[in-house]
């Protein structure tokens, strides 16, 4: 199986008794990624956002792109394995997390399944500026496969909103 690229987005808005700070949460996440067989070709700048939701904790938010033979709906297991690690996540959605992974673009373009439910791209991504400005910092030409635009083209026109 030939190795394909994925943009991964991390975020964190709890303390970890053990790892500390949402900050330093995405660091240990990455560190992760790589004992897990995932090899990180590069990861942006971390920053803080404000929350989506009921939760009133900044989010801490970085991207990266790895590199696996893994497939989209096995590479989501592994993801939702690592977070499970950081703590389970309690409440309603949106709600309070030590690590939050999730697939924002694969190099072959879309994915769809509903066992486990996987979309990719992430649904979501188009709207969120704190997924978007991390993503167009380490892959700016990366395309959107629905709208055919790059992910810089797509943070710009977001920031003018």
């Amino acid at each position: 199986m030939p190795k394909t690229h994925y943009l991964i987005a991390l975020g964190s808005n709890q303390r970890h008794v053990r790892f500390g700070l949402p900050r330093n949460i995405i660091d240990v996440a990455l560190s992760r990624l790589e004992q897990q067989g995932l090899a990180v070709l590069n990861k942006s700048s971390t920053l803080s956002s404000r929350p989506i939701g009921p939760s009133n904790r900044a989010y801490a938010n970085a991207t990266a792109i790895v590199e696996t033979e893994l497939e989209p709906d096995a590479l989501l297991a592994l993801l939702k394995t690592i977070e499970s690690h950081f703590g389970t996540r309690r409440g309603q959605a949106w709600s309070r997390r030590v690590l939050d992974l999730d697939i924002i673009l694969w190099s072959e373009g879309s994915f769809s399944d509903s066992r486990p439910p996987l979309t990719i791209p992430h649904p979501m991504m188009r709207k969120r500026p704190f997924v978007l400005q991390p993503s167009a910092e380490i892959a700016p030409e990366w395309r959107d496969p629905v709208t055919g635009l790059t992910i810089a083209q797509i943070a710009s026109r977001k920031s003018r909103q």
